[in-house]
Order: C-alpha cells, then structure tokens, then sequence
C-alpha cells in the first residue's frame, strides 16, 4: 500500500464524503491531564468511517455486477449506501441477531437483506456461496487493498488537520482495515507521530497474530465491542500493522463503557462501544506520555436498547453506581437509622433490597443490599466508614 494509492481514493471518495472534523475536547482533556483531540467519524455517512473502504471498491466494480457483503452492522450499512450511490445490486448477509437499527439502516439503502442464523461466519460462508453460484462479487469488511486504501484517506485528513504538536493517534483495531490504511498515510507524511492500536480485551485477535507472527484465530471471543471483534486478521493487515504500527494495547470492558458515558456526557457524541475504544486506552493510561494525543471516533450506530445497558455498566465501571451490602438487626428503626447516614453524605438511593431468608446471616439479623448512586469511589468509601462506624456491618459488593 502507498501513499499515491490512498491520494487516489481520495480523489474518488471526494464527492461523496462528508468532512468528519477534528476537535478539541476540552473536558476529556481536564478528565486525563493531557490535551485530547478527536476525529468524529461517527458524523460521517452511515454512521461510521465504513463508507471510505467500501466506496472506493465497489466505485471500480464493472456495471451490472451483483455485490454481496456479510456483517452485523457498520459493514452492512456502508456496503449497501456505496451500491446505493453507484447504481450496483447487493444483497447483504446478516445474523438473526443483530441489532434492529443496523437491519433497518441497510435495507433503508436498498440492499437485500438475507438473515442467517449464527454469526458474522455463518454469513460470510453463505456470502460466499453467491459467489460461486451466481458470480457476485464479494466485499470483505477488511481483507482487500482498496478497502485499506478508502480507510486510509482518514490518515491523510489527520495528518493536514492535527495540531503540530500532536505525539500519538490512537486508532481501534478490529481486522486492522483501519488502522492499516492510516498509519501508511500518517507515516509517509507524520512520521514522528507515534500510532497505537486499540483492541478489546475480550477479542485481542491482532495483538495474538502479532505475538506469533501469523494470522490466529480466536476460538472464543467476549466484548461489547461487535464493532471491533474479529475471530482472524488477514496476512494483509498483519503485514501494515508490523510495519508500521508502533504498539497494540488492549481495554477492559469496564474502560470501554466509561469511555462511552464520558463522551456521551462530556463531549455530547453518542459512540458506539468499538468506536470509544481508542479514548478508553487514553483515559485509562494505557498511552505512553503527557503530551497532545488524537483519538480516532470510528462511529456512532449504537443499538439504543445496548446504549441503555453502556450508561448503567459505564456507571458502575466509574465509580458512580455502587451496590453496598449491610448486615443489620432485626429490629425496627435500623432502616431510618441507615438513610440518614446515606442521606447526610448526599448519596442517593436507587434500590433497595431485603433480605431474611436464603442468606447466611444470624436469625436475628437481615441483610439490606442497597443500590446506591454516588459521585466517586472515595465517596463510597467514606460512606462504608461512616456506616461501619455506626455499628453496621457494611460492604461494597460491585
């Protein structure tokens, strides 16, 4: 892949683009100690940065060519408005499960969607059986030089609008099709910017290849992140990633969700679990320095049922959701006693649950599970001591 291939998408891409801006998040960067930029790709079309790779393959494909595509939602969606813009049939394979919202955004471009039960896999196998029957043509979600050289039209958008003083763009890995196509791009033209891939802990499917040299397969993948877990990388994105990617780090799913509630609540973007992944490794310490440090937003089509369930484990991950266990007397008055501490250190009640039968307490003795709201876990500290001082026997359980 060269520079003068990704300057050639970029004449393509132009007309149908929209220009995701650069921004500078000033509560993130108060949040970490360091000044955070960010590149909003989820304000590009359908969702997410998708559109660049896929557009700049299927705007080369003959007329009249059938396309096929397998995915669970970004892939989808960009697949399906690429053959929308160009004037190409698709039919797009998809899980039964995947989430409602990305169904309906693909087949509101035009594509014709086939759902099939199992995963993303599943899908590819019959994706690929159109193939060999009906002589479409597939589309990978990452496996393909033009798809690496549209993605790396973003790298060349960051590398004219970051800061001069920026040290490290930060890029969420899934197949590694993204993070390819930029670091060729900020490289050739920023080659004293360090670049660092983020993985989801639960799928490190690139960091493994690395370690061995060779694309593994993951046989057991667990995140939230659907956006960026990936059971196998190819020998293509393997092959940028060792050339020119400067270190792979990994993030919890606890660190994802915090990374979606602050954006939601600090920079107003909605963003999809994968997509935060790069300012959760910020915001974690996972990215070496104090210096300027530009994270890559690669897309915001979250499911609003997930989103609900992000909020609350962000929450929790943050230190603002806590669920406290007491151990107290039988007796009346113990509760009353309990919700004035509560209330005094100004933390609020979300739920409460009592306990007398079922549980291994003494039988004159109940267990109250309350779940609390609070403002940090030194909070929450402050409340057990208080409590525990008060003769309550008090734990935080979460």
């Amino acid at each position: 892949m060269s520079l003068d291939e990704i300057r050639i998408a970029s004449e393509r891409l132009a007309p149908i683009l929209r220009h995701t801006p650069v921004e500078h998040v000033h509560a993130v960067s108060n949040l970490v100690g360091r000044d955070v930029w960010v590149k909003e790709e989820q304000l590009q079309r359908a969702g997410a940065y998708k559109i660049r790779g896929t557009y700049n393959l299927i705007s080369q494909l003959p007329e009249g060519v059938e396309v096929v595509a397998a995915s669970a939602g970004n892939h989808a969606q960009a697949v399906a408005l690429a053959c929308n813009l160009t004037g190409h049939r698709c039919t797009v394979f998809m899980p039964q499960k995947a989430p409602l919202p990305k169904l309906e955004a693909t087949e509101s471009y035009g594509a014709n969607v086939v759902l099939i039960e199992g995963d993303v896999e599943q899908c590819t196998k019959e994706a690929n059986g159109r193939v060999e029957n009906e002589g479409a043509v597939f589309v990978p979600i990452f496996d393909h030089p033009q798809i690496i050289a549209g993605n790396g039209t973003l790298g060349l958008e960051l590398a004219n609008e970051l800061p001069s003083d920026i040290q490290t763009v930060v890029v969420p890995v899934g197949g590694g099709g993204l993070i390819s196509g930029v670091a060729v791009a900020l490289k050739t033209l920023r080659p004293e910017i360090r670049i660092v891939g983020v993985e989801a802990a639960g799928a490190p499917a690139m960091s493994r290849s690395l370690r061995e040299d060779r694309p593994v397969r993951l046989e057991h993948m667990s995140t939230m992140a659907d956006a960026i877990a990936t059971r196998e990388v190819s020998e293509l994105t393997l092959e940028h990633v060792k050339r020119h990617v400067d270190e792979l780090v990994l993030v919890t799913e606890g660190e994802l969700s915090h990374a979606v509630l602050v954006l939601l609540e600090r920079a107003k973007a909605v963003i999809e679990p994968g997509a935060a992944a790069a300012l959760a490794a910020v915001m974690a310490g996972e990215i070496a320095g104090n210096g300027p440090v530009a994270c890559v937003l690669t897309g915001g089509n979250v499911d609003p049922v997930l989103l609900v369930k992000l909020i609350d484990h962000g929450l929790t991950s943050s230190g603002r959701y806590v669920v406290m266990r007491l151990i107290l007397p039988d007796i009346p008055g113990q509760l009353a006693g309990i919700t004035r501490i509560i209330s005094t250190m100004g933390v609020n009640v979300v739920d409460v649950e009592n306990h007398r039968s079922g549980h291994f307490v003494e039988a004159d003795h109940v267990e109250l599970d309350l779940t609390l709201e609070t403002r940090n876990r030194l909070q929450q500290e402050e409340l057990t001591a208080a409590l525990i001082s008060a003769g309550y026997q008090a734990e935080i359980v979460n």
